[in-house]
């Protein structure tokens, strides 16, 4: 949102230092990510008014001006811009003025003098682009600093709303901001109930009064079609990000920014019947004041009379009763939609607006009428007209109901870790508009009903610790007694092990498109969401695998041909009931080791490095061989520790890589972390005193016989002394017959109570190779 800081010393009594409140915003919540001059720098640019205006002798397109600066002697100045005329007045950028890089000087143009510069709002840097001489109204005074004139000694902020903060969207707001921190009073502007003219009427009806439940209009007849939006509304609505339409237009979003409340204008005469608050038929169509036409579902909510629909409610009008400047009736509409119900209306039509930015986070459901007032006060003194009563429409029981809370001294000491006094705790409280009773424990605190974001006991805390200055609590190392409990892989251990292996850490959507999820899981019944940011993030992942495919897909298609990407996220499998399991997923593609002078083959990453790395993060685990729908079934592991599966890896199917348009080898895997992170403390076991033995042997086996399955053999055979047993070697190739591979296993014996004999370690092998042959038909390599 961005501000004018004169705007805002507006409704604040004592005078605040820019930068000074700037930092005081930020500390509070209210991010300031810039301050912004509303105005070129520019000096000597005074207002002066164009009394002749002659055709320029040597060229068609330049003028040759007679201007009154206030000084003795009139300017002689040539002009360019299409819209000089006489008896104009505009900014003069005198002879020696500075407007950025240029310096004015007197200058001959075609063979003819001129002693200055007439400017448009472009050169002064009032807006980006402009057609013409910035013309100033008749009576602006002739030879006044045009600085001062406009106050453009001024500057912008852009403030970071978080979306709790609704209503912060307004000067009112951020000035109630500002005026709690520097503990001044909030210099409001006076709203009188306007007296009516006349008695005209208009039927309101709250056909969804759940979603509406208050609704405010007034007929205001006569305006005059011909009137302009004055320059200092003109130059606020500017440094405030928004443009001049209309003079009616312009007054609805000057209300919007002064109190935060979206208002409309429709062209009375082209309503029909009355004001009907209800859903939209399906397939109901409304052309938009953008230019689109849309078709409604029977979930939105619109503004129609007794014909059609009239507007997208809190979104935007309809531009079949839109004003122009023939209007000269208008209907004014000040209405408050639940924001529960309201969010989500405009991102499902692709649109966002002022109005549907306010209204998702939630407007004063008590603004309605004074924004009213406001707006019609305006109205009269800009475009005159005739004013009738207002025409309210309101169902009490649909209002949001503001919460009773209790906020308790010892808490507030326990979680801040500072005793704020008893006083400055209720001072904070009463400038933030609270109602306040002190109780024995603490306070029963009642939010004002701007405040949205003000559910629970935490939440006055954090206001109170906000506005107390986090900058005077003082950090303290935390203490605690130490306790052995169970011991647990950690995530950040995890995650820690992954990056250390060369993987990166992924952040995707809970969202994912539903073909993608059908083509990696056509199997399952993803959960589909009501109101889906797009239709490409329609349903609930039932695997993480889906959001990092299109992160992988994205960094190939940008040359970047290593990637290792993994993220920690819920999935969610939607059986009986929901359920949402904690889950650690990663993906590979590239080269198994970065380029460089010893690896000149560049080897491609394999099955076999990526299960080297789970293997190197979790421990006792076994790789089965197993299925899934969206890996290559030559290429697939199911993860056990014990009889417990913790998690399946493969390679991608050939079948979804070309769906996906990708090419190479892409290897995943997916863990259960409720399962992961859950591990039995070790028990300690004591170390031999004797030496310990190895034997390697290898043994010819069949290509089809995992090697998983001959070391299981291989553990179940070795007896009770065998203490350690790993895998060194496969062949294939001269000697070895085909169809079969060379295993080759290293065996290492101890016992606890002597010293073991080769007569020993013989017996155990003879009885693991008859094992190895009854079991696996696998025979000693000679």
């Amino acid at each position: 949102m961005k501000c004018s800081v004169a705007w805002l010393q507006e409704w604040v009594k004592n005078p605040f230092d820019v930068k000074t409140i700037a930092e005081q915003l930020t500390m509070a919540g209210l991010e300031i990510e810039a301050i912004e001059p509303v105005a070129a720098n520019f000096n000597q640019v005074v207002i002066g008014e164009v009394l002749e205006v002659e055709r320029h002798p040597n060229a068609e397109k330049l003028n040759v001006c007679k201007v009154n600066v206030g000084e003795t002697e009139l300017l002689q100045i040539v002009c360019g811009a299409s819209n000089v005329k006489a008896g104009m007045k505009a900014p003069v950028a005198l002879i020696g003025a500075q407007i950025g890089d240029i310096k004015i000087k007197q200058a001959k143009l075609r063979g003819v003098e001129s002693f200055g510069m007439l400017c448009s709002a472009q050169e002064l840097g009032l807006a980006e682009t402009s057609n013409g001489l910035l013309e100033l109204p008749q009576n602006a005074p002739i030879g006044q600093s045009i600085r001062e004139y406009l106050k453009l000694d001024d500057s912008m902020f852009e403030i970071n709303i978080t979306p709790n903060r609704g209503d912060c969207l307004s000067i009112q707001g951020i000035a109630r901001e500002i005026a709690v921190l520097t503990q001044s009073n909030l210099i409001a502007p006076e709203i009188n109930i306007i007296q009516t003219t006349i008695s005209d009427t208009f039927q309101v009806e709250l056909i969804n009064s759940n979603a509406c439940p208050h609704y405010v209009g007034r007929i205001i007849r006569n305006i005059n079609p011909q009137a302009t939006t004055p320059l200092w509304m003109q130059e606020k609505l500017r440094r405030s990000g928004l443009r001049t339409l209309h003079p009616v237009v312009d007054i609805t979003n000057y209300v919007l920014l002064e109190l935060g409340q979206p208002m409309h204008a429709f062209d009375l005469e082209k309503l029909s019947g009355g004001i009907r608050v209800r859903n939209a038929t399906k397939g109901e169509k409304i052309a938009l004041l953008n230019g689109q036409t849309i078709e409604l579902d029977d979930k939105t909510l619109v503004i129609a009379d007794h014909q059609q629909a009239q507007a997208l409610a809190g979104v935007m009008g309809g531009s079949d009763s839109a004003v122009s400047n023939e209007t000269k009736h208008i209907f004014l509409e000040s209405a408050f939609f639940l924001p529960s119900l309201f969010a989500g209306t405009a991102r499902r039509y692709g649109l966002q607006s002022d109005s549907s930015q306010r209204f998702e986070r939630g407007v004063d459901p008590s603004l309605q009428i004074k924004a009213m007032e406001r707006a019609t006060a305006l109205i009269i003194e800009i475009c005159g007209g005739e004013v009738a009563p207002l025409i309210q429409a309101i169902e009490p029981e649909y209002l949001p109901e503001r919460p009773t809370l209790y906020l308790r001294r010892e808490r507030l000491k326990r979680l801040l870790g500072v005793d704020i006094p008893n006083t400055e705790v209720s001072n904070i409280l009463k400038r933030l508009e609270m109602e306040i009773q002190i109780k024995t424990e603490g306070w029963q605190v009642v939010p004002p009903p701007f405040r949205f974001d003000i559910h629970v006991e935490a939440d006055l805390i954090e206001e109170a610790a906000r506005i107390y200055g986090y900058e005077r609590i003082n950090g303290e190392i935390a203490q605690s007694p130490l306790q052995i409990k169970n011991q647990h892989h950690s995530l950040q251990q995890l995650q820690m092990k992954l990056v250390q292996q060369g993987y990166q850490e992924a952040i995707t959507y809970s969202f994912v498109d539903p073909s993608l999820e059908k083509l990696l899981h056509p199997e399952s019944n993803p959960l589909a969401l009501a109101n889906p940011i797009s239709s490409d993030l329609a349903v609930m992942r039932t695997s993480l695998w889906a959001g990092l495919l299109m992160a992988l897909k994205h960094n190939v298609n940008r040359q970047q041909s290593d990637v290792k990407l993994f993220e920690t996220g819920l999935r969610f499998e939607n059986g009986e009931k929901l359920e949402q399991i904690p889950t650690l997923a990663g993906i590979a593609i590239g080269r198994a080791l970065p380029e460089q002078w010893g690896d000149t083959k560049n080897r491609a990453i394999d099955f076999f490095d990526v299960k080297g790395e789970l293997e190197s993060l979790i421990s006792n685990v076994t790789f089965v061989k197993g299925t899934h729908s969206a890996l290559h079934s030559g290429q697939t592991a199911i993860l056990m520790r014990g009889k417990e599966k913790i998690g399946v890896m493969g390679a991608l199917h050939p079948k979804v890589a070309q769906a996906l348009d990708l090419t190479g080898h892409i290897y995943l895997f997916e863990l259960n972390l409720n399962t992961l992170l859950n591990k039995s403390t070790p028990i300690f076991a004591p170390l031999s005193k004797f030496p310990s033995l190895r034997r390697d042997v290898a043994v010819v086996v069949s290509q089809a016989v995992a090697a998983a399955d001959i070391l299981a053999i291989v553990r179940q055979n070795a007896g009770e002394w065998l203490v350690d047993l790993g895998l060194f070697d496969v062949y294939q190739g001269k000697g070895i017959p085909d169809g079969k591979k060379s295993l080759a296993m290293g065996l290492t014996f101890q016992a606890f109570s002597r010293n073991l004999t080769d007569a020993d370690i013989d017996a155990a092998l003879a009885q693991v190779l008859v094992a190895l042959e009854q079991d696996a038909q696998a025979v000693l390599r000679t």
